[in-house]
């Protein structure tokens, strides 16, 4: 298949872009600096120009609290642009395949989100996310929304500074105690295997919503705790709740997926956090 992938160089979009060209795709790749998703006209010259198959958009404006004190940007990346890309799928008649996130839930379930469940966000950036969900369901006619969590991978997040565990390692070399919190719960995901699935998901033809991360649930100091444990870091890790750490962005306390729709349709499940985990940390080893 010919596939045009927005954010090719990404931290999901470097696993998708490598995984997808090993299973014989014609990868086209897209990055931010050649052009903004914003600019709706030049999203439709690329499309027409590539004639793809599928578009993957692993775009997203994810940064919390700037998407709280910025919410115009939060919406044009993350839901106005998201529609102009629709809307141009829809056109050409190309497969969409989009990324949300498990921050379209609230967190006071207090048990996995299923598909079916009715999102309620909490903040600006879940808010926004939810919103090109609907425009996608609105205006696309072929297309998957995957939500999905906490990811890591050996690109690192370029709009975060890196990841979450290669944050915590590099705050572990530099002070005597970390202190990370203990009441956020959620499933930590390795863009490698969410790619992985991706791939799987697109030659189907079951469109629609579903959720991908890893199996099981932990919460960040776990998570935290247990990649010290195989790294031997020996600085002190503490666990803090999230009134320790005051932001004036509220998150969900509870936002573990189910993953029911992936079952429903013959594709199994998922590796779990800690093999997703023991996996990462050998690959950036090597």
């Amino acid at each position: 298949m010919r596939i045009l992938l927005f954010g090719a160089d990404g931290q999901l979009g470097t696993d998708l872009h490598r995984l997808l060209r090993e299973r014989g795709d014609e990868v086209v790749p897209s990055v931010e600096t050649e052009l903004d998703i914003c600019r709706t006209a030049g999203v439709e010259r690329l499309i027409d120009s590539v004639s793809p198959a599928v578009v993957i958009n692993t775009t997203a404006y994810h940064k919390l609290e700037d998407c709280d004190l910025r919410p115009e940007i939060a919406f044009a990346v993350n839901a106005t642009a998201v529609r102009g890309l629709a809307r141009a799928c829809h056109t050409k008649g190309c497969l969409l395949v989009h990324f949300s996130t498990d921050y379209v839930f609230d967190g006071t379930k207090g048990a996995a989100y299923s598909e079916c469940d009715k999102p309620n966000p909490v903040n600006v950036y879940g808010v926004s996310k939810l919103a090109g969900e609907h425009l996608i369901a609105f205006t696309a006619e072929r297309y998957f929304i995957v939500r999905t969590s906490g990811l890591y991978g050996l690109a690192g997040s370029a709009g975060k500074g890196g990841n979450f565990v290669e944050n915590m390692l590099k705050r572990a070399a530099a002070v005597d105690t970390v202190r990370v919190v203990d009441d956020q719960v959620l499933t930590p995901t390795y863009t490698v295997d969410l790619a992985e699935m991706v791939s799987r998901i697109i030659r189907t033809g079951h469109y629609g919503l579903y959720h991908v991360t890893s199996e099981g649930q932990c919460s960040w100091y776990e998570f935290t705790r247990e990649f010290f444990r195989l790294q031997g870091v020996t600085t002190t890790l503490l666990p803090v709740t999230t009134d320790q750490f005051p932001s004036p962005v509220k998150r969900p306390a509870f936002s573990v997926l189910s993953k029911e729709r992936l079952r429903s349709v013959g594709l199994g499940s998922m590796p779990t956090w800690q093999d997703a985990l023991s996996r990462y940390l050998r690959s950036r080893q090597r």
